[in-house]
């Protein structure tokens, strides 16, 4: 279906445009949240006598999501999740979540603006992109961890995903071993 686009939309193109999308993106999605007109005639007098209104409208949104993005770029999010011993968590972190604690700092961030590709599903530091308008885009920083002060650790650099003794442990395995090996020794003397 050929169209017009009221706004840049990815690899597609940019206000003004005149591009073929499948039938469903266009029904579905473009058409619905008026991205984007029909190509007909009637479209194409209409889109060009509205058009400095509808770049007006693009101007206005780009600059309020750059508002939006200049406190947001480089930002870190802490999220608390239950998770095993080896870092795997028992559910995961959605989109819907980072954009939650967003929300919950005092920024206005949707769910759909969040580009998560799969939900995190472990304990870690992870880079999660945000566009927030079609020309603007920022990274945040989003720490999962089990608690506040395993949070603040990860932000450290320390990785709490592999297991730690300490060397307590080391040192209870080392006499374990060390015991073990004495009563070996004492029942081959028996024998």
């Amino acid at each position: 279906m050929k169209v017009i686009l009221l706004e840049r939309i990815g690899k597609h193109g940019h206000i003004g445009d005149e591009v073929s999308v499948k039938d469903g993106f266009a029904r579905n999605f473009l058409l619905p949240q008026q991205k984007a007109l029909r190509a007909t005639e009637a479209n194409r007098k209409k889109f060009e006598r509205d058009r400095a209104d509808i770049e007006k409208r693009n101007q206005e949104r780009r600059e309020a999501a750059a508002g939006i993005a200049s406190g947001l770029n480089g930002k870190s999010v802490i999220i608390i999740r239950q998770a095993g011993e080896t870092g795997q968590l028992y559910g995961s972190v959605s989109s819907r979540d980072v954009a939650d604690a967003l929300i919950s700092d005092g920024y206005t961030v949707s769910r759909s603006q969040v580009d998560l590709a799969n939900p995190i599903k472990t304990v870690g530091v992870h880079t999660v992109p945000l566009n927030l308008h079609a020309e603007v885009a920022v990274t945040i920083t989003v720490n999962v961890a089990r608690s506040e002060d395993e949070a603040t650790r990860q932000a450290k650099g320390e990785d709490l995903t592999a297991i730690n003794y300490g060397e307590e442990a080391e040192e209870a395995f080392r006499t374990g071993q060390q015991e073990a090996a004495a009563e070996v020794e004492v029942e081959a003397d028996s024998e």
